[in-house]
């Protein structure tokens, strides 16, 4: 699930945070794969079709009215549950706006992240709409068609009582959601740099939660120093600990959100064209302001533009 790329020379322990997420961007989350949900938003409720993009919207699809979307509702504020277990975020609201301009209703369905592309192959999902990157890889499985960028970022508690630095986390406790590109980054880039600078490595690879939530408490409660998750995500979760914790360094190196689809699929022409008019027409921008991610947009939405 990650990108990865050849590197010219190792990078140092020093370096490996920085560095790490040139590949290994944002990525989404894994939660639970038990119940279902679907939600709407006000913001996208005077979306109307167009006549056009409707027409290219498979027959199948078409008469069934909707398309069905599969997402990972633990990855605040891109999808996650409200107090009522209602289904909302900005790729939620996304995903109905995607649905109402091709004519069709979202039924937006709570999945775990490692199950949703499979759940596409197998046609539970049509759309796969959970903060996936856009990567060479995945576009190996699937279609992707982008509509946002984020990168890593990290957080620690409030004040850095250990002193960590952004630029060496090499024997560092570390919380990641299981099935990110951060946990894999841990893994594949940040470990082996810590291993060749003779420094300890990040114990047990990181310490895996299935809920970002659970990732946040546990920095939050000191059970692990850091937390690394995509930037809208630590943002989000900054703002929702009331001051509890802090960024630590910058956020590096954006890469795409793709929206997943069947390879080959000919709904991801209309679907594309989809989130470019939304784009055009300001909804898409309403949306990002709404959940205060609109540092991420783009004015272009493409098809299979991964460049890694």
């Amino acid at each position: 699930m990650t990108a990865r790329t050849q590197r010219t020379r190792l990078l140092t322990a020093c370096a490996v945070l920085a560095s790490a997420s040139l590949a290994l961007t944002a990525c989404g989350s894994s939660g639970s794969d038990s119940g279902s949900g679907s939600s709407g938003s006000a913001s996208v409720s005077t979306v109307t079709a167009d006549p056009a993009l409707a027409a290219l919207v498979p027959a199948d699809i078409k008469s069934s009215g909707k398309l069905v979307v599969g997402s990972d509702a633990s990855y605040a504020p891109n999808e996650f549950q409200d107090d009522k277990g209602t289904i909302v975020g900005m790729d939620v609201d996304l995903a109905n706006a995607v649905a109402a301009r091709l004519g069709l209703k979202a039924e937006v369905q709570n999945a775990g992240f490692t199950a949703i592309i499979p759940g596409i192959g197998a046609n539970k999902y049509q759309l796969g709409m959970s903060s996936f990157t856009d990567t060479k890889e995945r576009e190996q499985t699937v279609d992707m068609v982008t509509y946002f960028t984020a990168g890593t970022a990290s957080a620690v508690k409030k004040g850095n009582p250990d002193k960590i630095s952004a630029d060496d986390l090499c024997g560092k406790k570390i919380a990641v959601q299981t099935g990110t590109t951060q946990a894999d980054a841990i893994v594949d880039v940040i470990n082996p740099a810590c291993t060749k600078a003779g420094k300890p490595t990040v114990p047990n690879d990181g310490d895996k939660f299935d809920l970002q939530t659970d990732v946040t408490n546990a920095v939050v409660s000191g059970r692990n120093q850091v937390m690394m998750a995509d930037s809208p995500v630590i943002d989000y979760a900054i703002k929702q600990t009331n001051g509890q914790l802090e960024k630590l360094g910058e956020t590096t190196d954006s890469a795409p959100y793709g929206i997943a689809l069947a390879k080959g699929s000919a709904l991801a022409p209309a679907v594309q064209k989809a989130v470019q008019s939304l784009i055009d027409d300001g909804t898409y921008k309403q949306i990002l302001q709404k959940w205060g991610v609109e540092a991420g947009a783009v004015d272009k939405s493409q098809l299979n533009a991964a460049v890694s």
